[in-house]
């Protein structure tokens, strides 16, 4: 397929995996930011076509598994209304919350629905004008847009019965929060291709020159990949720091101008709790004061739902990178997709589920070979 094939090409990808060998010199700590990144880097074996001194860490670029477990459970307190139905794509209905999940409320009798858009729970609610649809939504600055959009034509339809639960957190300040931990190993970052798609990279230049790393922005597929490595490890052996596109196809520094002018018409900055991390200032979106008619929070009065994690769930460890899937005690036998602890183990952009699902038992570096 064009476009797509050139980008998975085995022999090109294993001379990029020797370029790369051959230029470091030194042990280097890498993150990838975005949990569809980490599920490509673990499905073609790209980690264990690299050096054993370059390690690869996984950051908190899953929106489902860094969605606050007070959300959810304010989520489900909301489908649990007998007026109320919960819309939310499918990987959010099984996320764990304190008690329980969407999923086991549905099967409690809660109205929970999945759907593919933000704009078919808005359809939902013009179709169903004595229920009160929310929409639950999550994700980062590349979901955020048509949530804005929905709010938006929920206005110009002058619904009453539609508002938007937002769980909506932003790359940057997590970033930031990452580098300015006390346990930080992270030396260089790829940075999301689809987020900066939409956001552009400019508010990436002033991170890397603070913490004196390269960024690269990268794309999805194993030569995107193995590419955006191979950039960053050049500048790590260079001593080179700031930001460098490789996904310059889709990406521009600016962004989609038109995509941020209607993030900022309908949200506004916020501070936000990541799961398993905590709060990170100014890393969300909220709705802003002129759409506040649409907000779920306000107008169910759930914002005083709150809860605590529990302990043996090392997820917050895996999202900032320190601990691997693997380091888990309960990876694979007491946590697994089918019953999972945390978030991580849930979603399709999990690390947990990606090294679940791939096979990946032990540490994946160490061995060579490309997946098929």
């Amino acid at each position: 397929m064009r476009y797509v094939d050139e980008y998975r090409d085995s022999k090109a990808a294993r001379q990029f995996a020797d370029a790369i060998a051959r230029r470091v010199t030194r042990p280097w700590v890498l993150m990838e930011i975005c949990g569809g990144q980490t599920h490509n880097l673990i499905k073609y074996g790209i980690d264990q076509l690299l050096p054993n001194s370059l390690r690869l860490v996984h950051g908190p670029g899953c929106p489902v598994c860094v969605t606050a477990l007070e959300l959810i459970d304010r989520a489900i307190a909301i489908a649990q209304r007998p007026d109320c139905v919960l819309c939310s794509f499918g990987d959010m209905l099984r996320v764990p919350g304190s008690h329980l999940d969407l999923l086991s409320a549905k099967a409690a009798g809660a109205d929970v629905r999945m759907v593919y858009s933000p704009l078919d729970a808005v359809t939902l609610a013009q179709n169903n004008p004595h229920k009160q649809v929310v929409f639950f939504g999550v994700g980062f600055e590349t979901t955020a847009p048509a949530n804005a959009m929905a709010v938006l034509q929920a206005q110009a339809l002058a619904l009453r019965n539609f508002s938007l639960l937002a769980s909506h957190v932003l790359v940057p300040p997590a970033m930031e929060a990452l580098l300015a931990s006390s346990d930080n190993v992270v030396q260089g970052f790829l940075a999301a291709g689809h987020v900066c798609t939409v956001m552009g990279y400019w508010q990436y230049e002033p991170i890397a020159e603070r913490f004196r790393i390269p960024i690269v922005v990268t794309g999805f597929e194993p030569l995107d990949l193995l590419q955006g490595i191979h950039m960053v490890v050049e500048a790590l052996e260079e001593g080179r720091i700031g930001v460098t596109n490789q996904y310059s196809r889709l990406v521009t520094r600016e962004g989609n101008r038109v995509a941020q002018a209607t993030l900022s018409r309908v949200f506004e900055v916020c501070d936000r709790p990541w799961r398993g991390i905590g709060v990170i200032p100014r890393s969300g979106l909220k709705l802003s004061r002129d759409f506040a008619d649409f907000d779920a929070e306000l107008r169910f009065d759930v914002g005083a739902i709150s809860v605590q994690e529990a302990g043996e769930c090392i997820a917050g460890d895996v999202l900032r990178g320190v601990r691997r899937p693997t380091e888990c005690p309960a990876f694979g036998t007491r946590c697994t997709p089918e019953h999972p602890l945390g978030a991580p183990m849930v979603s399709t952009e999990g690390a947990c589920a990606a090294y679940h699902r791939y096979g990946r038992f032990s540490s994946p570096q160490g061995t060579s070979g490309v997946r098929p």
